[in-house]
């Protein structure tokens, strides 16, 4: 469909992009006052994420049928998509609509933690997140899982997005349960495999946190 190439061309405008920004405001080396080159610093993802608030109860940033932890600096954001946007179909996917937004950089990562919602609820989360990756043809190499979300039943996705504007194919994962208003389905990407990797434990953390209302 037409839709789902223009979304997966913005995706990967979006990541090429950031690319660009990042290295425009990259500073020469330090050489520590002695005229060598430091070596740069290795990153590394931390083993467990540290709860910095929840997300989807009452008075929140985001209203969800569910209520999960946040890692501490992950700033959520409401998104809400109005049907007379001519960009609306970049909020939806399959039979999902991007509802919340939680963003990493102000945890010192580039990425976010996506929260999509649905009305039905007559499908299994496997069957949910099936339907999700079938409507993104740039989405391949999926894999399933039957596993926990907190005390919830929940269906997991490791996958990977290419797009022509990419270097490499960038790793995503994704996690859905349902519930009595319909599926929700929590959704990671990033920048690179390496921001992927570091922001997984924002994303474990929020779905061992998983409960309902």
């Amino acid at each position: 469909m037409v839709i789902n190439s223009v979304r997966g061309t913005v995706m990967a405008v979006l990541a090429a992009v950031s690319v660009a920004v990042t290295g425009c405001t990259s500073s020469a080396p330090d050489d520590g006052g002695n005229g060598k080159e430091a070596a740069p610093k290795p990153r590394t993802a931390a083993r467990s994420a540290v709860k910095g608030g929840s997300i989807g109860g009452s008075g929140s940033a985001c209203a969800l049928p569910v209520t999960f932890d946040l890692a501490a600096s992950w700033k959520p954001t409401a998104v809400r998509v109005a049907e007379d946007d001519e960009l609306s179909e970049l909020g939806k996917q399959g039979p999902l609509t991007l509802v919340c937004e939680i963003d990493a950089k102000p945890a010192g990562n580039i990425g976010f933690l996506r929260v999509w919602t649905g009305d039905r609820t007559d499908g299994t989360p496997r069957q949910v997140l099936t339907a999700f990756l079938a409507a993104d043809p740039n989405a391949s190499e999926a894999t399933y899982t039957e596993v926990k979300a907190g005390a919830l039943t929940a269906a997991e996705v490791r996958y990977t997005f290419s797009g022509e504007l990419l270097d490499e194919p960038m790793k995503q994962r994704a996690f859905a349960i349902s519930t009595p208003s319909g599926p929700v389905v929590v959704h990671l990407g990033g920048l690179d495999p390496q921001e992927h990797q570091e922001m997984l434990p924002a994303y474990e953390l929020a779905k061992r946190s998983m409960r309902l209302g």
